[in-house]
This record gives structure tokens, C-alpha cells and sequence, in this order.
């Protein structure tokens, strides 16, 4: 019979991204971050009677043992035997020890306070630097030495009007970033009231909607029917990075997946290539590859080869060309330039390409073309109960969108592509 606890082998330090159990409410969470930077945090999760799972991060596995975790996990599940939510006392803890040293709390104390206790449930890295530069930058010259039961309206608009118009989006999410700070010390008793950075019923009554401020500019994307004259074009060109962009619009992923895509990850016999963990979703994501995306990357492979050193050795499946690193976020940018396409399309772009194909040249479903793209399909609820990556029907997406992409060229063109043998 399997142990119940003490599950995670002494080598747990290598474990692959995911959650592992260790048992007993212990688990420890492994995420990988775009520059391929590992994060290990212990999670204790648990379940109150008449209550949804909670989840709470324990620290990081560099500061805190297997053992230390085990041992804080046992003092945890003591304390919901009988009905009492470690969250909650923790955070009583929390703001009694910051009461006890001073009456009242400034915002920049509570900005710290608040991305101290949510930095482990952040799988990505960058994010914690955001908010903390963000704050910094911005609210803190007008808010960070008040106290925060003294901040009203007035002063969130002082921080916020005068970029909300040059500088929308960066507004938008400070806006947000104050809102959970003060949401935070309301909840720990550092002030009462209403949240004066609220924005639905409260600061939308005082500043136009973002959306009509600055509104949303889209990735410039082909159009699909041009798409096969453009992609004969691609193909005569040589260099990794024209590969790499062969590759990305072959299987409809994020720029930076294709940056980031390793050699282990691609199985060639079995035509998949597995993500470990999305740019965008962090989730595990298995990718279709249809004859003409093997082909790209194998000729990729040619060229990496021929060239030998560090570029040959290098883990990434389309590294530099010279120093074998992660290709250059810029380098397919540079490529669509060199075509003459700067301004017209952009990699990202090739996504929505493939989605309006997909809507308007196809009968796949929708959701089959969602889920080709990474995204996340149906609600909570759905989703618990759906829990395929509908694979199958995922091949034959992608190999009707490769026998597109790699259709003969109308007459009148001007490209003539080579093509190759599937």
C-alpha cells in the first residue's frame, strides 16, 4: 500500500514543474519561468467543513526543508482538525504584530505587506518586480508616507489622472494594484470604509473608460488567404530564424514558446511537442506536429549541425546562431523586415492568421480552434469535468492548416516556392 505522507523522494529538488503531494495536505509547487529561471514553493491545501479548498504558500523550498515543511504542514492540519483556518490565523498574526508596533500603517508597509504574502502564489517571477516598481514609481510619491485609513479619492486620483490619459494602460494597472493594497488593510484592520480605488460605480464615474481612452490595438496579422503566397516565400529563406518562424505559424503557438522550445521537448516519431509549462498560461500544453512543421524543424537541425560548437550543443530546438543561446526575441521581427513585411504582419500576429482561417475557412469547432491556440476553454466548472487536450482532433487542425499554409501558389504570383517532400 502507498505511504499517505512523506511521499516526495529525498531528490525532490529536480522534480519537473507541476504540483507534487507529499501527503498530508503538503505539496510542492515546480514552475519554470520564459527564461527558463525553476521556482520551488511549499503549498499547504486544505479544506474547511461547508468551505472550498483553500491554498496556502508555506515559502520557498530554498529557504524552507522538506522537513521544516513537514513539520509546519503537521502544525496546520492540527489547527483545521478543529475548525480553525490557518490562512486567517496567519493573517491575524500578521497584523497583530504590525499593530503592535505601530498604530497605524503606511501604504508603502502595506504594499510590502501585501506582495510579501502573495509572492508565492505568483508563478511568475517578473510580476512580483512589477508591482513592487510600479508602486514605486507612481503611488508612493503621493501615497506611500500616509497612512492608509487616511487615503480617500482624491488623492488615488492625484496618483492616477495625471497618466491616465498618456499612459493608460500602466494607469490601469496601478489603479488596480492600489485597490488590492487598500483591500488588503481594510481586511487587516488598518482602515475602514470603502475602497476609494474601486473603479466599477466609483472612479468610472470620474474618469473615461480605457477602452475609449486608448483603445486596443491588436497584433498586425495577414490575412489568411495571402497566407500561402507568403509562406512560399518563408520557405526560401534560410537562417534559423526563418525556421523558427516556419515552425511558430505551422503550430500556432506564442513567440516566445518558439524561443524558449527545447530539443527534449519534440518527439519527431511521435509528431508532438510537448510544452512544459505555456508562456502565458503556465500550463503544460501538448502540441501536433504536422509533416511540414517536422520538416521546418528539421531542417533547422541541418543548419545547427553544419554549424557545430556551442551552437550544436546548445538545448534550444532554434538557438543563436553564434553563441547557441535563446534566439533573440527580435530576431523574427528583423526576418518579416528583411521581407518586407515590417508594419503589415508580425509573429504574434500569425495566431490570429490561423484563427480567422480556422472561423471562416473550415467547419473545425471553435473550441477545438481555441484549444490549438493554447487558450483556456469553458468554465471552471467545464473544465473540471473536461479534462482532455482533444489531441486527435487537434492533428487534424493543424494538418488542414499546414496543407494550407503549403498549397500551391496561385498563377500571377510572384514567389515560387520550394517546396519540400512531406
Amino acid at each position: 500500500m502507498a505511504r499517505g505522507i512523506n511521499r516526495l523522494p529525498a531528490s525532490y529538488h529536480k522534480l519537473k514543474p507541476g504540483m507534487h503531494c507529499d501527503g498530508g495536505n503538503l505539496y510542492l509547487q515546480v514552475t519554470e519561468g520564459a527564461t527558463g529561471n525553476r521556482r520551488q514553493s511549499w503549498i499547504f491545501r486544505y479544506k474547511l467543513p461547508g468551505q472550498k479548498y483553500r491554498e496556502m504558500g508555506l515559502g520557498s523550498a530554498n529557504d524552507i526543508s522538506l522537513s521544516e515543511a513537514r513539520d509546519i504542514a503537521r502544525d496546520y492540519r492540527r489547527m483545521t482538525a478543529i475548525g480553525q483556518d490557518p490562512i486567517e490565523q496567519r493573517n491575524a498574526e500578521i497584523a497583530k504584530n504590525i499593530a503592535a508596533r505601530s498604530v497605524s500603517m503606511t501604504f508603502d508597509e502595506a504594499a510590502a505587506a501585501y506582495i510579501k504574502q502573495h509572492r508565492v502564489g505568483w508563478k511568475n517571477p517578473v510580476h512580483a518586480s512589477q508591482w513592487t516598481s510600479t508602486l514605486a514609481t507612481y503611488a508612493s510619491p503621493v501615497l506611500g508616507k500616509m497612512s492608509v485609513a487616511d487615503i480617500d479619492t482624491p488623492h488615488v486620483m492625484k496618483v492616477i489622472e495625471p497618466i491616465w490619459t498618456t499612459k493608460t494602460e500602466t494607469a490601469s494597472r496601478v489603479r488596480g494594484r492600489i485597490e488590492s493594497v487598500l483591500g488588503w488593510a481594510t481586511v487587516s484592520g488598518f482602515r475602514k470604509g470603502e475602497n476609494p480605488a474601486r473603479w466599477r460605480g466609483h472612479l468610472d464615474n470620474l474618469l473615461a473608460p480605457k477602452a475609449k481612452v486608448k483603445p486596443v490595438k491588436h497584433q498586425n496579422a495577414l490575412a489568411y488567404k495571402d497566407m500561402p503566397v507568403f509562406f512560399g516565400e518563408l520557405q526560401q529563406r534560410n537562417g534559423i530564424a526563418a525556421c523558427a518562424l516556419e515552425f511558430l505559424i505551422l503550430t500556432c503557438v506564442r513567440t516566445a514558446d518558439v524561443r524558449n522550445a527545447k530539443v527534449a521537448d519534440i518527439d519527431v516519431a511521435a509528431k508532438v511537442w510537448t510544452i512544459p509549462a505555456l508562456t502565458k498560461t503556465a500550463k503544460e500544453h501538448r502540441v501536433p506536429l504536422s509533416s511540414a512543421a517536422i520538416a521546418a524543424y528539421q531542417k533547422a537541425r541541418g543548419m545547427i549541425n553544419d554549424i557545430g560548437g556551442k551552437v550544436a550543443e546548445s538545448e534550444f530546438a532554434f538557438p543563436n546562431d553564434v553563441t547557441g543561446a535563446r534566439l533573440s526575441e527580435n530576431a523574427m521581427l528583423a526576418l518579416l523586415d528583411r521581407m518586407g513585411r515590417k508594419g503589415a504582419m508580425t509573429s504574434h500576429g500569425c495566431r490570429s492568421t490561423f484563427r480567422t482561417w480556422a472561423q471562416e475557412a473550415t467547419n473545425f469547432p471553435w473550441e477545438v480552434a481555441e484549444m490549438s491556440l493554447g487558450h483556456t476553454v469553458g468554465t471552471a466548472v467545464e473544465r473540471a469535468y473536461a479534462r482532455g487536450d482533444a489531441l486527435k482532433k487537434r492533428i487534424a487542425i493543424m494538418d488542414a492548416w499546414a496543407g494550407y499554409c503549403t498549397k500551391p501558389i496561385p498563377e500571377g504570383s510572384n514567389v515560387t516556392p520550394i517546396r519540400r517532400r512531406a
